[in-house]
């Protein structure tokens, strides 16, 4: 090789971005730009005429390209992991002579270190974005539940019931007191089946006369009766095509309609009053009510085949008292409902929240909506306390003072400073309390304060219990 050309060769391999790696046929390192040789863990220089074999042993080559091509004498490409927490690729190539001889492997090798942490970055990236996809569609789920407030395991209960039967075509009959929100679920309900785009035709049993009811369920043709509209009127069910009846307070509908309404469940088929013409109507229906059915068959108010007809998917809808855990969240909801509605800055102090919790709720979600209302309307102050509630809340959730009596002993008369004596009168009140209550939850409230206040405060007294 001339002079010229082993310069140019040598300034070509120095100055290439890429690591390049010549070896003889037996794998001898013979040329090498020194720079690139650090991403392998070796210092510039101390790798010619070393084996790469003898590199690959030491763990520092994991696995050599040079070598590989060496034994399948031909073009191959391998990822390579470093010692030194790199990843390279490396690409080997064989040199033949004229006789066809494998007597060069030219080899080269660029970090792609970074690429690499981008493409995990990448993937992490799709997997957040499938993350993000999955909690769009429950976000969805819970919007479609009509904004319904649900911290507490029976509610969550409740929804995921809901979800698996919507899709399904089935009866459900939803159960529970006055104002526990019945309608709101059967439109959670049918928002998250396939009928969503169709009507939602709500209609309550109580509120419409006997006399009536016939012509507003099933609907009249022309002229049917004295005052009746001259075109006509498609009843409640007629509306209802495609999408959910929902019929609340079955309870109250009359023994008459009742032996029609199980034709129509049967057939799904109507005939106006005054017509004779019957008409398919492709609806599901849904009910509700806050009475006892099987005990109202067994008095002879409530038809047996109609109430197995209704009781296909029986849905319990908890009341305030049997979640306890949502009243508070309820309450802010609508305490930031009211506020919107009413362009209102008000807040409920957190004794109030405690207050209202403890109530029993008879009137349900409904009762908790109207008071909240209430006194965001008629209280002046600000903040609303617990002596603005009403008696009929404030007495029922007024507690006896259990607060044990202090008794001022010799120990903490000598204590010298406050932080002692404070510390000396915890201990005594929490000492009583361990003898008085059960467990820490019991003692939360004989002391009030919280339950996990409770339990720090028996890990530092400890020695002294």
């Amino acid at each position: 090789m001339s002079k010229f050309l082993e310069l140019e060769l040598n300034k070509i391999i120095e100055t290439s971005n890429n690591n390049i790696t010549i070896t003889d046929e037996k794998g001898i390192i013979i040329r090498s730009n020194p720079e690139h040789w650090e991403i392998y863990g070796l210092e510039p220089g101390s790798y010619i005429g070393k084996s790469v074999y003898e590199l690959e042993e030491e763990g520092l080559l994991s696995p050599s390209i040079n070598a590989i091509v060496l034994k399948e004498k031909k073009f191959s490409r391998i990822l390579q992991h470093t010692k030194t927490g790199r990843v390279v690729m490396s690409s080997g190539y064989p040199i033949f002579d004229k006789t066809g001889r494998l007597v060069r492997v030219v080899s080269y090798s660029q970090d792609q270190t970074e690429i690499w942490k981008l493409q995990e970055q990448y993937e992490q990236l799709q997997r957040k974005i499938q993350g993000y996809r999955t909690e769009v569609e429950d976000l969805r789920e819970k919007e479609l539940n009509h904004s319904i407030i649900a911290r507490s395991n029976e509610m969550q209960q409740v929804l995921k019931t809901i979800q698996h039967v919507a899709k399904a075509d089935a009866t459900v009959l939803l159960l529970g007191s006055s104002g526990v929100g019945k309608s709101t679920f059967a439109r959670a309900l049918h928002n998250q089946s396939n009928r969503y785009r169709e009507p939602f035709i709500e209609v309550n049993c109580s509120t419409i006369p006997e006399s009536l009811f016939e012509s507003e369920i099933f609907g009249y043709e022309p002229g049917s009766f004295t005052g009746a509209n001259r075109k006509g009127k498609p009843g409640l069910i007629e509306q209802a095509e495609g999408g959910t009846l929902f019929l609340d307070e079955i309870g109250e509908l009359p023994l008459v309609m009742q032996a029609k309404l199980l034709k129509v469940i049967q057939e799904k088929k109507i005939t106006r009053i005054g017509g004779k013409e019957e008409k398919h109507i492709n609806f599901r229906l849904v009910t509700a009510t806050n009475q006892a059915l099987r005990k109202m068959v067994e008095e002879g108010r409530f038809r047996l085949d109609l109430f197995y007809r209704l009781n296909v998917i029986p849905i319990h809808i908890p009341s305030l008292n049997e979640r306890k855990e949502d009243i508070p969240v309820l309450i802010q909801h609508y305490v930031q409902k009211t506020n919107e509605k009413y362009n209102k800055l008000k807040k409920f102090h957190p004794s109030t929240y405690d207050v209202l919790t403890q109530y029993e709720w008879p009137g349900n979600i409904r009762e908790l909506e109207n008071l909240i209302e209430r006194l965001i309307l008629t209280i002046e102050e600000t903040t609303i306390y617990p002596e603005h509630l009403p008696a009929t809340v404030s007495e029922q959730t007024k507690q006896p003072d259990i607060s044990p009596p202090l008794l001022v002993t010799q120990e903490i008369e000598e204590k010298r400073n406050l932080k002692e004596t404070l510390e000396a009168v915890e201990i005594q009140l929490i000492a009583k309390a361990c003898k008085e209550c059960k467990t820490t939850y019991e003692m939360a409230k004989y002391l009030g304060i919280s339950q996990p206040t409770v339990i720090y405060k028996l890990k530092k007294y400890k020695e002294h219990l």
